[in-house]
């Protein structure tokens, strides 16, 4: 089975932990900090790969995660960087936020690889913070967090023209005769089970690429039968070439047929209806004299005021289908041939926590010790003196997990916080 949907999840790599050590040589028992730096986290990226035309594999395998960094070692060693995680699709897939349904990215046009998630930085060890007021830092940074979302990922067709129209009007016939495609063809409904791309060749050497969307039924904008799976694919044409049994071989009166289908694209995308459309009317090689007469007389008296002008055809014989081709050409003349891609919508959002690290630690009975570059520079600019400067002291030290180290170390009411020279007692 085609399948142009799936929803997976993504994870860009952790970055590795600093690393926290001091040199410890024959001559040297007290040797200052060396602790390496941590790895970076690798990335998540899409990446478009031309021999691939369905998004199958995604169905079968639905968590993609890119490489941990690996964390810092003692002797200055840098923990080695994650690799890098590189998912293939094909062109003209849509990566959309699952939640929101906001476009990520669209590998269209020149989007062939495009970073998503970006994997975490390294965590710098404690061997970068080491001052004159504090020669042996006990403390690293963590390595940054990774980046995760739930994404849909659809594929829609590029093509200049869409072919659309009711199963078993002769959809995949006109496009065997006019293009290099080799659809599958048979006399029953929903023979097409995959949009079908070829490319029309016209004697003067230019041409466009056509879609084949498969059979649409009512209801399809609402998901009955196979609708809300190839309606996407119409989203990227700029032009729809609308087929139909002019001949009514199966009973189908042609017109309530354009006419329901017109009405599922635009519940499906308003946009899709004032795209510009052609009636090609089939299967006339069936039909003699006053009946075809009378058949194309009867679409172009419904039709062609509203503006669509229609063609009589036989994509059996070929009868027709030149002129057809040639109007869609001029049409498209006319336009702007700029494949379309969807604009982005979504930005995955950096992780904005603190990386900075501080340590906190038991020094002796009723003595707890807390260091760290970032608390060293808030007790630099904070007047603890003032009502407001000590308030905010309070809650800096909540809001950054402070004071529930230290209550999990067994800190209790009366004791002593000491923070660079300067020292608290504790109370809740």
């Amino acid at each position: 089975m085609f399948a142009d949907r799936a929803e997976i999840y993504i994870r860009s790599g952790k970055g590795g932990d600093g690393h926290v050590s001091f040199r410890r040589e024959k001559y040297v028992p007290a040797g200052g900090p060396d602790g390496g730096d941590g790895g970076r986290g690798g990335d998540l990226i899409f990446e478009v790969d031309e021999g691939l035309n369905t998004l199958t594999d995604f169905r079968y395998i639905r968590k993609y995660s890119a490489e941990n960094g690996e964390d810092g070692g003692k002797k200055q060693c840098s923990g080695k960087d994650g690799k890098d995680l590189i998912l293939k699709v094909p062109p003209g897939t849509v990566i959309k936020e699952k939640e929101s349904g906001k476009v990520v990215a669209d590998m269209s046009g020149d989007n062939r690889r495009i970073l998503i998630l970006k994997g975490g930085r390294g965590g710098k060890g404690n061997q970068h913070y080491a001052t004159s007021t504090m020669q042996a830092p006990k403390y690293a940074q963590p390595g940054q967090a990774f980046m995760e979302m739930n994404v849909r990922l659809e594929l829609k067709v590029i093509a200049d023209v869409g072919l659309v129209g009711f199963p078993n009007v002769g959809k995949s016939t006109l496009l065997s005769r006019v293009t290099n495609a080799k659809p599958k063809i048979g006399n029953y409904h929903f023979t097409t089970t995959s949009p079908n791309l070829g490319v029309v060749d016209l004697e003067d050497g230019d041409g466009f690429v056509i879609a084949d969307i498969p059979g649409l039924i009512e209801g399809a904008s609402e998901g009955l039968g196979l609708g809300h799976q190839f309606l996407r694919h119409i989203e990227r044409t700029k032009v729809i070439i609308h087929l139909v049994d002019a001949a009514s071989t199966e009973g189908r009166d042609p017109i309530e047929d354009i006419r329901m289908i017109n009405a599922e694209l635009s519940s499906y995308n308003p946009e899709l209806a004032k795209l510009p459309q052609v009636i090609a009317a089939n299967k006339l090689d069936v039909l003699y004299g006053e009946e075809e007469e009378e058949a194309v007389k009867k679409l172009k008296d419904t039709f062609e005021p509203e503006g669509y002008k229609v063609f009589p055809i036989s994509a059996v014989s070929g009868k027709g289908v030149k002129e057809l081709l040639y109007h869609v050409k001029g049409i498209l003349d006319q336009m702007d041939r700029t494949p379309v891609v969807f604009e982005r919508e979504f930005f995955p959002e950096n992780i904005k926590l603190s990386d900075e690290p501080f340590e906190v630690w038991k020094e002796e009975d009723h003595l707890y010790v807390v260091e760290g570059p970032r608390i060293e520079r808030m007790l630099g600019y904070t007047n603890l003196e003032s009502e407001k400067g000590f308030v905010f002291f309070q809650n800096f030290m909540r809001e950054n997990g402070i004071l529930e180290q230290l209550e999990e170390l067994g800190i209790q009411e009366g004791d002593t916080v000491r923070m660079y020279g300067l020292q608290f007692d504790y109370y809740k």
